[in-house]
């Protein structure tokens, strides 16, 4: 490990950022000093630009992948480096296309967990739903975070490092219930295969896929699918956005207002104005004219 390396990584430490994010930061400035064949220092603001340039002409790289690389270099350059340029200068962000998630109904979400034959898949991923985990917070559960007395999960260290409550359905506390008494659990609500380790997000990901192939359902189906749907009926039910946003984990209001742009009862409230116009009967066309020649 090289003196910077080593010093940006002690920089993301004390500043407590998650170990997810520090690796990812490692990585995207060691594809950037292999990229130049030189130590991120020795590197300027030109050699910036052109390796902004090669992400986005050559790699062909989406705005979100460039966000997590810009925000390495942005790191690197303002904190370990402590270059004195104006971030949003010298790394400005493209700017992200706004994209809809496909929201699942209720019949589909009911129709997808029903495909999901493993009882501790199926426990994780109905989880997923009926609490709005994202899945990384779901494979952190633990036994003890299950409060069925106040009828509340225990989310620890969710992202951003925050703790949180979300409800507890009682159908939800029945699975959990079942699915304890077949493979008791210990340490881990969804233990994975490693001894002492919870289950992966891939081993979760790829038990939803096959039950999305099972299902036949047309859309597409993942674990943030079923988060997605639980804020959307939430809504459409005619909770609170406030409310919804402290269940999901939300940092900004903005973020758990996106939803109102998908729940029926908002879009549809209003009538379309073709509804006002009268039904024209249909006009019979003329019968063609012979033609002999």
């Amino acid at each position: 490990m090289t003196q910077l390396r080593q010093r940006m990584s002690e920089d993301m430490e004390v500043r407590n950022l998650a170990l997810n994010t520090q690796l990812s930061y490692l990585q995207q400035v060691s594809l950037y000093a292999r990229h130049f064949g030189k130590s991120p220092d020795l590197l300027g603001r030109e050699d910036i630009r052109t390796y902004q340039v090669y992400l986005t002409n050559e790699k062909k790289l989406s705005p979100g992948s460039i966000h997590t690389a810009i925000a390495a270099l942005r790191f690197l350059y303002s904190v370990t480096l402590e270059r004195d340029w104006a971030p949003e200068e010298v790394l400005p962000l493209p700017k992200k296309p706004q994209k809809l998630p496909i929201i699942l109904s209720a019949e589909e979400v009911q129709r997808f967990l029903g495909c999901v034959l493993d009882v501790k898949h199926h426990a994780i991923l109905t989880t997923c739903y009926a609490a709005g985990l994202r899945i990384s917070e779901a494979v952190q559960l633990k036994p003890t975070g299950i409060d069925s007395q106040r009828m509340v999960i225990r989310v620890e260290q969710g992202k951003g490092q925050k703790d949180r409550y979300v409800m507890l359905s009682p159908k939800l506390l029945e699975i959990l219930r079942d699915y304890w008494k077949l493979r008791r659990p210990k340490a881990w609500l969804f233990p994975g295969d490693r001894a002492g380790q919870p289950i992966t997000r891939g081993a979760v990901g790829q038990a939803c896929a096959k039950a999305c192939d099972l299902s036949g359902l047309s859309k597409p189906v993942t674990p943030h699918s079923l988060r997605h749907a639980f804020a959307v009926h939430l809504l459409e039910a005619g909770a609170d956005v406030r409310t919804i946003q402290l269940l999901l984990g939300h940092r900004s209001l903005a973020t758990t207002a996106h939803y109102l742009r998908i729940a029926t009862n908002k879009v549809c409230a209003t009538s379309s104005p073709f509804e006002l116009l009268p039904r024209p009967a249909p006009t019979v066309p003329p019968a063609a004219k012979p033609q002999y020649f």
